[in-house]
């Protein structure tokens, strides 16, 4: 349990941080295919008897980048790219399960998040990634805010609009793969919407958009633990509960504010 504090707040923090921008730039699909390729790179480590964790995170990896370069060249829109990525990925995870023999395997705990898969190794990686992927999103924090309203006045402004967004995919992809174990590739980008969306409702200045979404997304993700930890119930599912009812009970509160 204690491992999975640690881990749950180091993830509610960057997945928060990431939200902000999801939710600026309407991202949220994007979240949901790239979570969801997770399930194609687990799968590959089990057929390879790697760990699940790297083969997923060059896996996500790869893909990210892919729905990423396919939107940049303007052939097909990001969404139609997420789509058949989504689609193909699952597809490609179904038939390495299938090719591995390992039926026996915690899908569910990688699905719908565990906090008891929560290894030492899982830490100490969270440890290592966590703070390098925090530390490169906000030294591109303006950048990433400016490309999120408008692409081509970045560019116009200096911005480097290609390698900036490819980053904010990878670093993404990463963030999306070591937070599976604690909330579970099919809900984990409920993480990547619900913080900001939240703290959308109490405040429209930006630096507090930020402060906010990421004190909703580790509040949500710590209370979610302890009731997944007291009930015997799916980690992922609980936090995502608990960030739900946090969003409407804010905007129940911005109606009565407006009402006032």
């Amino acid at each position: 349990m204690q491992r999975a504090l640690m881990g749950g707040v180091l993830i509610a923090c960057l997945c928060s941080l990431f939200s902000v921008f999801v939710l600026l730039k309407r991202l949220s699909f994007i979240g949901v295919g790239i979570s969801h390729s997770a399930f194609g790179g687990v799968a590959l480590g089990f057929l390879l008897g790697m760990n699940p964790t790297v083969t997923a995170i060059l896996f996500s990896g790869a893909i990210a980048l892919l729905i990423g370069f396919i939107n940049r060249q303007g052939k097909l829109h990001e969404d139609t790219a997420i789509g058949i990525f989504f689609a193909l990925t699952m597809a490609l995870g179904i038939v390495f399960i299938g090719l591995s023999r390992r039926y026996n395997v915690d899908l569910f705990g990688y699905l719908f998040g565990n906090i008891l898969a929560i290894t030492r190794g899982d830490l100490v990686l969270m440890l290592v990634l966590a703070p390098l992927v925090f530390a490169l999103v906000i030294s591109l924090f303006k950048e990433l805010l400016f490309l999120s309203f408008d692409e081509q006045v970045a560019q116009v402004s200096g911005v480097a609009v290609s390698p900036v967004y490819y980053v904010f995919l990878l670093s993404m992809a990463v963030t999306i793969i070591i937070a599976i174990k604690l909330i579970g590739i099919v809900l984990v980008s409920a993480l990547l919407v619900l913080p900001a969306a939240t703290a959308r409702q109490l405040t429209h200045n930006y630096r507090s958009l930020v402060l906010y979404s990421v004190v909703i997304g580790v509040i949500s993700t710590i209370a979610g633990l302890i009731l997944s930890y007291k009930l015997n119930l799916a980690s992922g599912a609980t936090i995502v509960l608990f960030a739900g009812m946090l969003f409407f009970a804010s905007l129940l509160y911005a109606r009565l504010k407006e009402g006032r």
